[in-house]
Parts: structure tokens; C-alpha cells; sequence
């Protein structure tokens, strides 16, 4: 598999402490596309961020999803029919748009969900 935004350093010698940040919604695509993707790409030795339900629970959950986001190289957004219903979701957009702007980090928008609930 070939992904040519990701560069072939260790992200750790780049200054950032992950290659990609996984944006999500948990109930539409956790089991599905995004986890297949994420281990998809720890496969290939992509140091992937991705949530887990336990720390949503985490009162300064907020914070540490932020910080994942501006340590990550490259953001990956996996849109779902229920997406933007998610307040951490929006959350999480928001804060990938602003990096994205101040960093020029990559991003990568992904209409793989989208496309299939707009044709199912």
C-alpha cells in the first residue's frame, strides 16, 4: 500500500509523536472501516493515534485528543452518516482545521463512509 503524504523518517525524529490521527464516530465506524483501516497502517509501522472508549470517559479527555491531534503528521477525518452529531467529533474537526491552517500539516478528508450511505 502506497501512501505518499507520509514521509519514511521516524515521526519521533520529525518532532511529532504520531504519523496519523484517526477522527472518528465511534458507534458508526469503530468495528468497521476505521478499525481495519488503523491496523491497516500499524501493519505498515504508521504510528497511528486512534481514541478509545475509556478515554472519552477521562474528564481531561478533551485535552489529551487535542494534543494527539497537533503531534500528528497527518490527520485522517473518516466521515459517517452521524458524524457531525458528535460534539467530540466537531470537537476534534475544529481542531484538525486549525493545526492543519497554522501548521500546514497534512489532511486527509475521507469520503469512503459518506459515499456509501449517500448510495446505499
Amino acid at each position: 500500500m502506497d501512501i505518499p503524504f507520509i514521509q519514511e523518517q521516524p515521526s519521533t525524529s520529525s518532532g511529532f509523536s504520531y504519523d496519523v490521527f484517526l477522527s472518528f464516530r465511534c458507534e458508526d465506524t469503530r468495528k468497521t472501516f476505521t478499525c481495519h483501516l488503523y491496523f491497516r497502517l500499524r501493519r505498515i509501522e504508521i504510528n497511528t493515534f486512534i481514541d478509545d472508549e475509556e478515554l472519552r470517559k477521562d474528564e481531561v479527555a478533551s485535552t489529551k485528543l487535542e494534543k494527539a491531534i497537533e503531534e500528528s503528521r497527518v490527520s485522517i477525518v473518516v466521515f459517517s452518516k452521524y458524524y457531525a452529531s458528535s460534539s467530540w467529533c466537531i470537537e476534534e474537526l475544529v481542531k484538525v482545521l486549525e493545526c492543519k491552517e497554522k501548521l500546514m500539516s497534512g489532511f486527509c478528508l475521507d469520503f469512503f463512509t459518506l459515499l456509501k450511505f449517500i448510495f446505499s
